[in-house]
């Protein structure tokens, strides 16, 4: 069974751009959210991925991920999804052997700005960035499927 061990963290200040390495552009919504699971489609690039993920509230989660046709995923994005669209670029920054993700929102989620990082196992050392501000991996408001139907703008 696929576990993602993520924690996410708003940040304090914009010394991250330094350590920049490359970005990408995602757009994405859902086509799916239960008590028990939601179901994303991402479209970046080229690629266009399908998303099943454990609607628990924890930084252990089951999830799923496949590769679409991107024809496929731009369907999906504009007949299928529920509540708003998800539009960020997302930063990469390497620091002692693990991957900063950091996603900027656009659009209804502008002005929101997250730092996550994924882990082997709960318990994992890592160096925490001079940036990084509070953690907010048990606060459902920080997830996706939360900001699609309530955006950063509205709170």
């Amino acid at each position: 069974m696929a576990q993602e061990i993520e924690r996410k963290f708003l940040l304090k200040s914009e010394a991250w751009r330094d350590e920049v390495s490359a970005q990408d552009h995602y757009r994405q919504g859902y086509l799916a959210n239960t008590d028990r699971c939601s179901v994303r489609v991402r479209v970046t690039g080229t690629c266009a991925y399908l998303n099943i993920k454990s609607a628990t509230l924890d930084i252990g989660r089951t999830e799923h991920e496949y590769e679409i046709p991107r024809a496929d995923g731009e369907q999906m994005l504009a007949d299928f999804c529920i509540g708003g669209r998800i539009e960020k670029t997302r930063y990469f920054v390497e620091r002692d052997g693990h991957t900063w993700e950091i996603d900027v929102f656009e659009r209804e989620n502008r002005g929101l700005i997250l730092a996550e990082i994924e882990l082997e196992h709960r318990d994992e050392a890592y160096t925490r960035p001079e940036w990084l501000g509070e953690e907010v991996s048990q606060d459902p408001r920080y997830y996706n499927v939360y900001l699609a139907r309530h955006p950063y703008s509205e709170w």
